[in-house]
């Protein structure tokens, strides 16, 4: 587990903060191409943006479906909203992206998860929650909202970025315990998935923010009941309960629990592959075609939605029933009649005409083994796993933890009423309990998470005699799903093009040095330097760091004096303090006068851009007279440094455990040049590696021992092009 450093600045992405990728108040890095890969095209980002709110309405028993109006929210602004739950995680990861916890993100985020999820759209509230309680705790890192005169200055003690970061991460926790109401599962869910760097201090915080989420909770079902609040009064705190039921099962029984693991994986890996292909063709197709594809895209996966909860509820069978057979009693819900007469349920209808959570009690009761029939389970886990794909990536609040619970437990099932009717004395377990296996193991392998979804099942359910068997399932589903391809958060993050580091350098990594990955063609400034240089270079180029050369006269040796940041440029040239000649004694009225609150990230909050600078008459004025400013004040004189001969899986260590977003590369001989490079977050990415070593990926699968080649063509095909570094 990585140790939290002292700081951690953030890589900003944006147009406002194009200039500044890569930089933080006391470091940056060096190399920004014009065609930097993991940048959305501007287009996308300065135009207005849309978010499409989807509103269904759920059938009752006999009525048909019906779409609702819909509800479009737009949000103007310079910048793009992201609201997703990955780039929460990559902020905390130390990337940070413009808006994603503005408060114009929370109310989008809040309303449109409620419209996409009681719409009945194939999609989950973990999601949604984690990132609606990430930006309520940066809205109180910062002590409130100025813009919109909401400010508490008794809050202000915790604005800086360390509390911040704390803050977001006890709120993401927070959500997940209130989405499952499962107080230590989301504490073990931020532990493992959520945060980059972990700490006593911030177990506690965490602990400390689901706690408060379970005595809300449970205050508040308390006045609630089981019909005063909607589908909120069901199940408590227990939401998927099944009772004290009896877990026994036979030593035989381990071979189908240890095959609904593989399948899992299997299952998993493949939902993996091809939403990470939807998900890009949906992120290119709405860039091309603009904020208006999304609201087509929104109301397609709607009628798409409908079409198959109306259309394939057809073509379930009625099966009669009576007040003493019917599974309308314990745990199991209310079946959905839907075109039968009275006395009859239709089970594939009870599937497709439930809400979500109903639909996973339904799965999950015991002691219901002829509630559903094997072609109607099969019909909706094709269903339910195909909209899981397409919905995913619409332009909707959504989440993924809910969809394959329920996919997971209609063939866990589905396994459980085979092995029941192959031999039934061979079998023990109850079908509900092998859904319960089946979700786990779809959600190992798809989420490559294992301990917090091993508590998380086990309050929701409240049987902790499912321990054992849950944990030999996550643990199969997970190896067998690594054994293919990565995880779904580490694949989308990937397709949205987020820089994010993983916690431990890969193994190819141990082959490499720091100077065969690290940026060469560095653009350097002198000591003290023209004022017309520093405007060419800050305009032509989109660097945030630039090395600092000084000349001694007498030995004409170039030595290396430190790094100066872009934002610190952009201050001296907005202070107007020039010297005239290199020998000028006006150098210390130039640092007196230059406030600290003009360097660094508050010039970029500030929007103090080259444009800004090139269109003012200093420029104009420097450009046509020979002035000069003295540099050596501002420089970082002790940035950190490795040597060209360093291993790269060491420099990835130091880089990712100090928090940094540049290393300096010297030369370990003397060479005639006193820095030769600079490694930035994007020269770690294995997606740059590998285009300098293409054979490292060929190794990387050579390693496996696997024969798959439609697999390995796949991922290949999902790196992204080579672009040119400057």
């Amino acid at each position: 587990m990585a140790v939290a450093p002292m700081m951690t600045p953030f890589l900003e992405i944006g147009p406002a903060a194009l200039d500044f990728l890569k930089s933080s108040s006391y470091c940056s890095c060096l190399s920004l191409p014009a065609s930097f890969p993991w940048l959305p095209p501007c287009r996308a980002l300065t135009t207005s943006w849309w978010e499409l709110r989807i509103s269904r309405s759920r059938i009752g028993t006999g009525n048909y479906n019906r779409i609702q109006a819909y509800e479009v929210y737009t949000v103007h602004g310079k910048q793009k909203v992201r609201c997703c739950y990955l780039e929460v995680k990559a902020y905390l990861n130390g990337i940070d992206v413009p808006d994603i916890l503005a408060p114009r993100a929370l109310f989008v985020k809040v309303f449109g998860s409620i419209g996409s999820v009681a719409g009945g759209l194939d999609a989950g509230k973990q999601g949604p929650l984690a990132h609606t309680g990430a930006c309520i705790a940066a809205l109180l890192s910062q002590g409130g909202s100025e813009d919109h005169h909401l400010s508490w200055g008794w809050l202000r003690s915790v604005k800086n970025n360390k509390d911040k970061r704390d803050l977001v991460t006890c709120g993401a926790a927070a959500g997940v315990a209130a989405a499952f109401r499962a107080p230590v599962g989301g504490v073990l869910f931020a532990l493992e998935e959520v945060t980059s760097w972990w700490r006593n201090l911030l177990l506690w915080r965490v602990f400390f923010s689901t706690a408060l989420v379970a005595v809300v909770l449970r205050t508040a079902s308390s006045f609630c009941g089981d019909t005063n609040c909607g589908l909120y009064g069901h199940g408590g705190l227990i939401m998927y309960s099944i009772g004290n039921f009896s877990v026994k099962f036979r030593l035989a029984e381990l071979v189908p629990i240890v095959m609904l693991g593989l399948f899992g994986g299997l299952m998993g890996s493949l939902f993996t592959l091809c939403n990470s292909k939807i998900v890009k063709f949906y992120s290119a197709w709405h860039t091309k075609h603009g904020p208006a594809v999304k609201i087509l895209h929104g109301i397609l996966i709607s009628l798409i939605t409908s079409a198959c909860t109306i259309g394939l509820s057809w073509l379930g069978a009625c099966t009669a029933c009576s007040l003493e057979t019917c599974p309308n009693q314990g745990i199991a819900i209310r079946s959905a009649r839907f075109m039968c007469p009275e006395g009859h349920y239709n089970d594939l209808a009870t599937l497709f005409l439930s809400s979500n959570d109903d639909i996973v009690r339904n799965l999950f009761s015991v002691g219901t083994g002829s509630k559903f029939r094997y072609s109607s389970l099969v019909i909706y886990l094709v269903s339910s796993y195909t909209l899981a794909l397409v919905t995913y990536g619409t332009p909707v609040p959504s989440g993924l933890f809910l969809p394959m619970i329920m996919s997971g437990a209609t063939y866990g099932r589905l396994v459980g009423m085979a092995v029941k009717s192959w031999h039934g004395g061979f079998a023990e377990l109850d079908e509900g309990l092998y859904a319960v296996l089946g979700a786990a193991s779809f959600l190992g392998g798809c989420l490559r998470v294992t301990v917090s979804v091993c508590v998380i099942l086990l309050e929701l359910t409240n049987n902790l005699l499912m321990l054992p068997l849950t944990m030999l399932v996550l643990l199969i589903s997970k190896t067998t799903g690594d054994l293919i391809n990565e995880g779904i958060y580490d694949q989308l993050l990937r397709v949205k093009r987020l820089p994010f580091l993983q916690e431990s350098p890969e193994p190819y990594m141990m082959n490499l040095t720091a100077f065969d990955v690290c940026s060469r063609q560095l653009v350097t400034l002198n000591a003290i330097e023209k004022v017309k240089h520093i405007l060419d270079v800050l305009q032509g180029t989109r660097h945030n760091c630039f090395p600092v050369m000084s000349i001694d006269l007498s030995s004409q040796k170039t030595s290396f004096q430190g790094i100066i940041l872009r934002s610190h440029l952009l201050a001296l040239l907005k202070s107007k303090n020039c010297l005239p000649t290199k020998s000028s004694e006006k150098k210390v009225a130039i640092q007196e006068s230059l406030p600290c609150s003009d360097s660094g990230k508050p010039a970029l909050l500030k929007m103090v851009t080259i444009k800004v600078v090139e269109k003012s008459s200093f420029a104009e004025r420097a450009r046509s007279e020979e002035t000069f400013i003295d540099l050596q004040p501002f420089v970082n004189t002790s940035p950190y440094t490795v040597v060209d001969s360093m291993c790269l899986a060491s420099a990835f260590t130091l880089f990712r455990s100090l928090g940094l977003r540049h290393l300096c590369v010297v030369p370990r001989v003397e060479c005639g040049l006193p820095i030769v490079g600079m490694l930035t977050r994007h020269d770690f990415l294995p997606d740059h590696i590998f285009r300098k070593f293409p054979h490292l990926r060929r190794k990387r699968w050579q390693s496996l021992h696997l024969r798959v080649p439609f697999l390995k063509k796949a991922v290949e095909s999902d790196e992204p092009p080579e672009s040119s570094r400057l």
